[in-house]
């Protein structure tokens, strides 16, 4: 049976958890497809139950890359089964206090919300970009499959990573962005919010923003001079690295 575009992601269903998922299935440009089973994304992982534990092993995670602040990280621990070990790579995020005087003010509005967005987003790759190259540098070592990265919500850090990973195995900017928007089916919006937060500023917190997405990409592409060089010296894949990172990931 042939795998459709309606049929991916595959989500993986969890108690304690939401928007697990696997980013196999997805097709690249030359007319293969990422494999089943090796690249994962999710939000957090803090509340996983017993049968969450198990279900993680299950899948193979070996390796679990850890994208919350400090902070964030330390006031919600996760909970992984023994199997798995968590990297931790930090991307702080930088538009909390401003987020908090938005919803202190009555007038604010979605749009403000995702003007600060778009701030956090075109900083995870001007300023964390060693991040997401740390990240690649997992991906390629040997017996680290499979390999999970998550941010609090699955969302933005991860959405840009994913974005990242899709990019370089060499999909489309069409399915880079489909699954960035899978989230909005997937992820349960179970991301606390300060009581009161009037519903067109979570709305827009809690949903993707593809124009977001695309303009940060467009930017660091054109930042190191093309796709080709953002690989090579934003992401540390040389033209042997990206070779094996998709005899790796590709079939």
């Amino acid at each position: 049976m042939t795998e459709t575009a309606q049929d991916l992601p595959h989500a993986v269903p969890l108690e304690g958890a939401s928007n697990l998922r696997d980013l196999g299935g997805w097709p690249v440009a030359d007319g293969r497809r990422v494999r089943r089973g090796l690249i994962f994304r999710s939000a957090t992982l803090a509340n996983l139950t017993e049968a969450d534990q198990a279900r993680v092993s299950g899948l193979g995670i070996r390796t679990v890359c850890d994208l919350r602040g400090v902070n964030e990280a330390a006031l919600r621990p996760s909970r992984l089964p023994p199997s798995a070990e968590r990297v931790h790579l930090p991307i702080e995020p930088s538009v909390g206090a401003s987020l908090r005087d938005l919803m202190l003010r009555e007038e604010s509005t979605g749009e403000d919300v995702v003007s600060l967005l778009r701030r956090a987003y075109i900083d995870y790759l001007a300023r964390f970009i060693d991040v997401y190259r740390a990240l690649f540098g997992l991906l390629l070592e040997p017996g680290r499959q499979a390999v999970l990265f998550h941010c609090s919500a699955g969302k933005d850090r991860t959405g840009v990573g994913a974005a990242l990973v899709l990019t370089a195995l060499g999909a489309t900017r069409e399915t880079v962005v489909a699954d960035y928007e899978a989230t909005d089916r997937i992820w349960r919006r179970d991301h606390s919010l300060p009581e009161g937060t009037p519903a067109g500023l979570a709305n827009a917190l809690l949903s993707t923003h593809a124009e977001l997405l695309e303009e940060t990409l467009d930017r660091a592409i054109a930042a190191h001079g093309g796709l080709p060089l953002l690989l090579e010296q934003g992401l540390g894949l040389d033209a042997a690295r990206l070779r094996a990172l998709r005899e790796t990931y590709l079939e």
